[in-house]
């Protein structure tokens, strides 16, 4: 980043609180890959895209929209990224971080992270999604790994508990009143663009990790740095790569989401309305 990180989150902050016109959201939702959809529930929506933004990243990932979208959800005011910033787009740990840092100055509380995800819990299925119950950080990334992060809160900081139990115990509820099978476990983030090996999938497994994809480390670290709440889920769209004869791909990732973002709206909504 070519100034200082808080320069840069004071004037992002002062461009959207203009943008947002007293609006003042509470929950911020990051929304993953096939799952952008989903912002076009917001109502009474405000849009800004990531350009408008000083200190933002554009994002470049398929199917990502890149822009921020503002209004209700349940009666309650969120603040949604259509499409995230990767670390293979050529983004810095910071830069991935800067939005959920972003999030934090304009008064959002809850963070909720949404993935596409591939399983590499082999009892998993296609379809299924998997509410995070912790993180393997496997990313050799750390957004706090600086000078100018540890101005913002203090730079050590506690990862117990990283997805709040209290709304994963929601999201279960939500899922469970709905109908909707959702089950609990350990991802591990990587920085990708290649999808793993073989090899690694049956490292990765053996470490207790469940399910794999390319972000949410760097955001969860960052929400927890400034004391937000995170909730993480993921959808499993693939199996990992040798599970099966797996040999994933992009556009698989995209066709498996279209089936079920009635689901996830489902999950959103009722987890939005109960925070």
């Amino acid at each position: 980043m070519d100034c200082s990180l808080e320069l840069m989150l004071d004037g992002a902050c002062a461009v959207m609180r203009e943008r947002l016109e007293g609006r003042a959201p509470k929950v911020g939702l990051i929304l993953g890959s096939g799952l952008n959809p989903f912002a076009e529930q917001v109502q009474d929506a405000v849009f800004i895209s990531y350009g408008e933004v000083p200190g933002m990243r554009r994002s470049t990932a398929n199917g990502h929209v890149g822009r921020f979208v503002c209004g209700t959800v349940e009666g309650v005011e969120v603040l949604v990224m259509q499409g995230r910033i990767h670390g293979y787009e050529g983004a810095s740990a910071q830069e991935v971080a800067f939005p959920v840092w972003l999030m934090d100055r304009l008064g959002v509380g809850t963070l909720i992270t949404t993935n596409a995800a591939g399983a590499l819990n082999e009892t998993y299925q296609v379809g299924d999604f998997c509410l995070m119950a912790d993180q393997l950080n496997f990313t050799g990334r750390n957004p706090v790994a600086a000078q100018e992060p540890a101005l913002l809160a203090p730079r050590f900081f506690s990862m117990l508990d990283a997805f709040d139990p209290g709304c994963r115990r929601l999201a279960l509820a939500v899922a469970e009143r709905e109908g909707i099978a959702v089950r609990e476990g350990v991802y591990l983030g990587l920085l990708g663009p290649s999808f793993e090996t073989p090899a690694e999938v049956r490292l990765f497994a053996s470490w207790g990790a469940d399910t794999v994809a390319m972000s949410v480390c760097e955001e969860v670290i960052a929400a927890r740095h400034v004391g937000m709440r995170v909730a993480g889920l993921s959808l499993v769209t693939n199996m990992a790569c040798g599970i099966g004869g797996a040999s994933p791909s992009d556009e698989e990732i995209v066709d498996v989401a279209a089936t079920r973002l009635d689901d996830f709206s489902k999950l959103m909504r009722g987890v939005i309305a109960g925070l």
